[in-house]
């Protein structure tokens, strides 16, 4: 897929989303990249699993990890697409966390899978829990990365689509936003 069909396909499925918004990082932005509804309906999360997992395939990769919730679909679906192990880490009193049984092997290369990234905060959580199991981080992908590529995780990143998004501090408000109610629609 290029970067003109996923945006398309965010803006066909209702998944950009335009207004007053608070980001999980506290940040306030106008758009919002809704991924549940860009990745509601499996071919689409076929079709943009297929165009990632090209992008990621030379990394070598044996697992995808994905931090929860954002990551589970399309994770699981780059994962598929490589055929390679799925993993996640999910939030735990207010942090990211391995359960339900997962293990990492030390030396396991592990591809870091997230929906959309505008600071890399869960990116930086699941990397740090990967490597405190001595796994070793090869890559991070994403649908959206939100920074327009200003964020440098230390490893390759890579994105469908690349788009630099105002956002602005609570205290720092332009004065249109500062007139409107701001929403939060994702997850907290």
């Amino acid at each position: 897929m290029t970067r003109e069909e996923v945006l398309q396909h965010f803006r066909d499925s209702g998944a950009l989303l335009e207004g007053h918004f608070i980001l999980r990082s506290g940040l306030h932005s106008r758009q919002f990249f809704q991924c549940a509804l860009a990745l509601q309906h499996m071919p689409a999360v076929e079709r943009i699993g297929a165009a990632l997992a090209a992008q990621v395939r030379s990394l070598g990769v044996a697992t995808v990890v994905a931090p929860a919730m954002g990551g589970l679909v399309i994770g699981q679906e780059v994962a598929r697409q490589l055929g390679v192990r799925f993993i996640f880490v999910e939030k735990e009193a207010g942090g990211l966390v391995l359960r339900r049984g997962f293990q990492i092997a030390p030396g396991e290369k592990m591809l870091v899978v997230e929906d959309v990234v505008t600071q890399g905060g869960r990116v930086r959580e699941t990397m740090a829990i990967v490597r405190a199991h001595h796994g070793v981080v090869a890559g991070v992908a994403t649908v959206v990365d939100r920074s327009g590529g200003a964020v440098d995780l230390g490893v390759p990143f890579l994105s469908l689509l690349q788009m630099q998004v105002e956002t602005f501090a609570a205290d720092q408000l332009p004065t249109d936003l500062q007139a409107t109610t701001a929403i939060k629609p994702g997850s907290k």
